[in-house]
């Protein structure tokens, strides 16, 4: 792609209104554009990202056995009603009547649509066991939306649903979607802290979350450096548990197992997976014959990914004073091309051939050709975090020669043009 073709509104400023780290980069380095408070859109570069985190779900939730569906956005109330859920998520639903007068909500979440569907297209043992997701839009009325993509009204979640005979049935897909999440977050690039949690208003017994760590986090994680014990609380329940028996010399909660103070991690909850077990299947009749023909409720695991708002953990973990750093698979492009200057012919025929020579060669590749200074190109491809510069000046291409930056460190290395394309590839792969 072409700079120039390419909608990027960088920004030299940092907007008033972002609080965290991540929200001033995506503004900044024009990934997102806000449109009111918890509501934003996503800018090419931004979608992009965004794509690439959705590929990487994707190709591991396809390897666990699980299969792609869409359920719908919007959800008669009635059907919140069977487990009276509508109550305890009444406060952050948006809820409205139609024309008909019928009364509907946008989804915060599909726990009650997944089980209604099989429980109108499932009956038998026979087609267990099944997991299936979807990567969809959710809607939750924030008192207070904070952070950009973190606590937002309107986000991208990625939720799969297991259905089982048994618990057995459940543990190993359980055990299944909880291997799937390390290799996500792994991929994205993302350090996490995986803890044991309350399910909540979700409801079973078993649930983990994955956490990322982030200076401006809204959970926190207690780490036990000898034995590795996690915990994960609220800032408000830290500030219960001090002064209670487990609280070590400067009021933190002490490890259980090794009597020694745990650390506090300011965290970001990415993923949260949940052993459901019959509570919805129950509630709403969701049943099927078992080999012995007698009904049974189905077994059911819940597994989410909060896709959009893996963006913006991404960037509170991989950033310098200059900008984002991205990770090598959810980068917009695999490498940017700056030729310092438009006007000469010989910078631009080089910088053309070579941006479509690495295309070909199978990389995304962005090509700055606008018409700026040298330092504004350095300044913009630093801000967007694209993982290597190609850089091209009249100097280095009169000795035959071509430079490939590395974002991450900032090293230099010098290749010689005719055999730049090989090394690069090389190089990447």
């Amino acid at each position: 792609m072409f700079w120039s073709k390419v909608f990027i509104p960088t920004l030299k400023e940092t907007p008033k209104e972002a609080e965290s780290l991540s929200h001033q980069l995506l503004l900044r380095a024009g990934f997102v554009r806000m449109l009111m408070a918890g509501v934003y859109t996503y800018l090419p570069i931004g979608l992009r990202v965004l794509e690439k985190i959705q590929g990487i779900i994707r190709q591991e939730m396809n390897a666990a056995g699980a299969s792609e569906l869409l359920l719908p956005a919007l959800h008669p109330l009635e059907l919140w009603q069977k487990t009276g859920r509508d109550k305890d998520l009444g406060q952050v639903m948006f809820q409205f009547q139609d024309r008909r007068g019928r009364k509907v909500s946008l989804g915060p979440t599909h726990e009650e649509v997944i089980t209604e569907l099989l429980k109108n297209n499932l009956s038998s043992y026979r087609q267990l066991p099944l997991i299936l997701y979807q990567i969809q839009t959710k809607f939750r009325d924030e008192i207070r939306p904070r952070f950009g993509l973190i606590r937002a009204c309107e986000f991208i979640m990625k939720d799969a649903y297991s259905f089982d005979q048994d618990e057995a049935g459940l543990d190993k897909n359980y055990q299944l979607m909880y291997a799937a999440y390390k290799r996500v977050f792994s991929r994205c690039g993302l350090e996490t802290l995986i803890t044991e949690a309350d399910s909540g208003v979700m409801g079973g017994k078993v649930s983990h979350e994955f956490m990322a760590p982030s200076p401006l986090g809204e959970d926190i994680v207690l780490v036990c450096s000898k034995c590795k014990l996690t915990k994960a609380f609220s800032r408000p329940e830290i500030e219960n548990a001090a002064g209670s028996s487990h609280t070590g010399k400067e009021g933190r909660s002490s490890c259980p197992n090794c009597q020694l103070e745990m650390e506090e991690v300011n965290t970001t909850e990415v993923g949260h997976i949940f052993k459901l077990g019959t509570k919805y299947s129950q509630a709403m009749q969701a049943n099927f014959s078992d080999s012995s023909g007698q009904l049974k409720p189905l077994v059911m695991g819940c597994y989410g990914i909060g896709v959009s708002r893996l963006i913006s953990a991404i960037i509170e973990q991989n950033n310098d004073t200059d900008g984002i750093i991205w990770p090598s698979e959810v980068a917009p492009f695999d490498m940017i091309i700056l030729p310092l200057d438009v006007t000469n012919p010989e910078l631009m025929q080089l910088a053309n051939s070579l941006y479509w020579e690495l295309k070909a060669s199978g990389l995304d590749v962005l090509l700055d050709d606008r018409d700026e200074r040298a330092g504004v190109k350095f300044k913009d491809a630093d801000l967007i975090g694209v993982p290597a510069s190609i850089i091209i000046g009249k100097k280095s291409i009169d000795e035959g020669n071509i430079e490939l930056r590395i974002r991450k460190d900032k090293s230099t290395q010098v290749l010689p043009k005719d055999s730049a394309v090989k090394l690069i590839t090389k190089w990447k792969n």
